[in-house]
């Protein structure tokens, strides 16, 4: 069974991405003292894990879904920059001694935005803070537009070890119906400058389902991102979420492509990635299969936190910046906490001394387990059945069953096996073990 056999009505439901569960809408209050009790938790031999959200734009990209501001106001960045750097003095004195820093991570927003000498700035304040263990993964998100030789100077010198860029689409059309003009040129001259400076480790985002696009617009994209030789190539899906992103009424949803063209696409990207030898990484990565990330899934030690796949492990992520979300795991509790998302607020609070946390779940033993059967699904896509405790299994059997009469799932003695053309259909399997689905008012993005 191909994929496109599954029933469109798949392709045509709204479902999380997973990225976290309980998701971010299940989130409730949660008080500066109760998450710096989680944090005294933490144990010497842990090691941690940093987000810093850097939510400036130059110009807004009208499919944008993360959270992000426009500005060229100097003074603007320059005070977020320092309250970055507080924010990080203010963390690491609630922290007990720990393992220091495994992965470090920089998104956006246009992190370069902070300019050199606001990265250098950063970089040697986090380290200072925390202290780094050697061989630690330092990754930036950087607009290709937006890069010059002395931001890849201060990133060369800061220990950056992987970049990602935002490529989308390379079909100036496409690009003009997101509001996102980038030549070809500009993407590749921003690959010689990391490379040139060391910085080798390169991924490159697409996406598919845009307005105008078609199969062959992906497939060229695609063509371009292996012909740059990147190490890891992400394909997302584009979400329309105008009720929670008004830029993106810009776009015209006559154009948008329907759900089956949306899954023929996925299909056509991931085809043409696989003719050039890169490894298929759950939903939507693609990686070379020498790649760290492609190992992790032959292993088995694939994960998937705020930032997608990944082989970071540390039980403790720290989110630093405006709307940033961690998430610590102890011995005798696991939470998410959510930095307030209002700039100015934020500072405000860093600025008063204050952690400005503002949300956050304490996570019950059930949906811990229901995290790691959904993690499963996600990145393994199979899952032990006879691992689960009898009411959690029968509460998921009956969905369990309309998938797998409908292909997306083989239901084995003792064990779920997600079939090949039902991996793009894996956030429905999750979806199945997600207690809190349809309760309250979140709203997601396409399944496909």
């Amino acid at each position: 069974m191909s994929a496109t056999t599954i029933p469109a009505s798949y392709g045509l439901a709204n479902l999380p991405r997973y990225t976290s569960y309980p998701t971010a809408p299940h989130f409730g209050a949660l008080e500066e003292a109760e998450y710096r009790g989680w944090l005294a938790g933490i144990a010497p031999d842990d090691r941690l894990s940093l987000y810093v959200h850097i939510p400036f734009c130059q110009a807004l990209c009208w499919y944008c879904g993360c959270h992000t501001a426009v500005t060229r106001n100097a003074g603007r960045i320059a005070r977020y920059g320092a309250a970055l750097r507080q924010e990080a003095a203010l963390l690491a004195g609630a922290l007990p001694p720990h393992a220091g820093v495994a992965a470090l991570h920089l998104g956006g927003g246009t992190p370069s935005t902070l300019g050199a000498a606001g990265l250098r700035a950063l970089f040697a304040a986090l380290r200072a803070s925390f202290g780094f263990r050697p061989g630690a993964e330092i990754a930036v998100e950087l607009d290709p537009r937006l890069l010059d030789a002395a931001i890849v100077e201060a990133l060369a010198e800061a220990g950056v070890t992987r970049v990602s860029l935002g490529v989308q689409d390379i079909a100036a059309a496409v690009q003009q119906r997101i509001g996102r003009p980038q030549p070809e040129d500009c993407v590749a001259a921003a690959v010689g400058l990391l490379r040139g400076a060391g910085i080798r480790a390169i991924n490159l985002d697409l996406m598919y389902g845009l307005p105008g696009q078609t199969r062959a617009h992906v497939a060229a994209s695609a063509r371009f991102a292996t012909a740059l030789r990147a190490d890891r190539i992400a394909v997302f899906g584009y979400a329309h979420v105008p009720w929670m992103k008004p830029q993106q009424a810009a776009i015209k949803v006559a154009e948008l492509p329907g759900a089956q063209e949306r899954l023929r696409q996925a299909e056509t990207a991931e085809e043409t990635l696989a003719a050039d030898g890169y490894q298929a990484i759950g939903l939507d990565h693609y990686a070379r299969p020498e790649d760290p990330l492609a190992v992790a899934a032959r292993a088995g030690t694939l994960r998937r936190n705020f930032q997608g796949y990944t082989t970071d492990d540390a039980p403790v992520l720290l989110g630093l910046g405006a709307s940033a979300i961690g998430a610590v795991t102890t011995a005798t509790r696991a939470g998410y906490a959510q930095n307030e998302p209002d700039e100015r607020r934020y500072v405000a609070a860093v600025e008063r001394g204050e952690l400005p946390v503002r949300r956050g779940r304490l996570l019950t033993e059930e949906d811990r387990l229901r995290r790691r059967c959904i993690e499963q699904v996600m990145c393994g896509f199979a899952l032990d059945l006879e691992a689960l405790p009898p009411p959690l299994l029968a509460a998921a059997q009956p969905a369990l069953e309309r998938l797998a009469a409908d292909g997306v799932v083989r239901l084995e003695p003792g064990r779920l096996q997600v079939t090949r053309a039902g991996e793009r259909h894996a956030r429905h399997v999750a979806a199945c073990f997600d207690a809190y689905l349809g309760q309250g008012s979140g709203r997601h993005s396409l399944a496909v």
